[in-house]
């Protein structure tokens, strides 16, 4: 099973409960506007240093289409990418940007419905000088990100599924939505609730 494209029916949530709080990035890497639609791809990870962006502009032109950038950013005082950077990559079918940083051109980003976390916006640009090795590991958001790592990325937050698990954990969390579609919430309450009271008996818990 080779289906990457399969991880974006598979909500974050599904993904955080297989995969463990070590591979959801921080709450501090948001969608930077509602309603941003879920992304999910292999990653394609940059690495810039402060003030600099220079990686991320070349990564726009060797990602595969369909890949995740995922940038580990040295600051969040200049901006990493602006609404052209993000009208190419978008036309060249990268799937959207992760970043460990911030942007600027944030009205044109929108309006083209490209999608971008990140931590935020400032209007100040970062400079074009430092040359780097791109699909090295980098740590974004607390999470160690390798070449070829799936990442989807929604409203609920960022998972990364390391490449090695990718078919394992689809399957598993492809079984697991099936069987909560299947279960009425009636069914899921009566579960829930049993179960909650045995945890309460367990530790002598007593109304009052």
């Amino acid at each position: 099973m080779n289906d990457v494209s399969g991880f974006k029916d598979i909500p974050p949530t599904t993904l955080a409960d297989f995969l463990g709080r070590e591979q959801v990035m921080d709450i501090g890497i948001r969608p930077l506007w509602p309603s941003m639609p879920r992304i999910a791809g292999p990653a394609f990870t940059v690495r810039c240093p402060a003030g600099d962006n220079l990686m991320l502009h070349a990564a726009i032109y060797r990602a595969e289409p369909g890949s995740v950038i995922v940038v580990q950013a040295g600051d969040v005082d200049y901006a990493l990418a602006g609404g052209n950077v993000c009208a190419v990559a978008q036309r060249r079918g990268i799937a959207g940007f992760v970043l460990d940083g911030v942007i600027r051109d944030l009205a044109e980003v929108r309006e083209s419905g490209f999608p971008v976390f990140a931590r935020g916006v400032i209007p100040v640009p970062g400079t074009k000088a430092a040359v780097g090795p791109l699909n090295r590991e980098v740590r974004c958001g607390g999470v160690a990100v390798n070449a070829g790592d799936i990442v989807v990325a929604d409203e609920e937050g960022i998972v990364v599924t390391p490449r090695a698990r990718r078919d394992e954990v689809l399957s598993a969390s492809r079984a697991k939505l099936a069987k909560e579609a299947a279960e009425s919430l009636d069914e899921w309450e009566a579960a829930h609730r049993a179960r909650v009271e045995k945890l309460l008996a367990e530790n002598d818990f007593e109304s009052e």
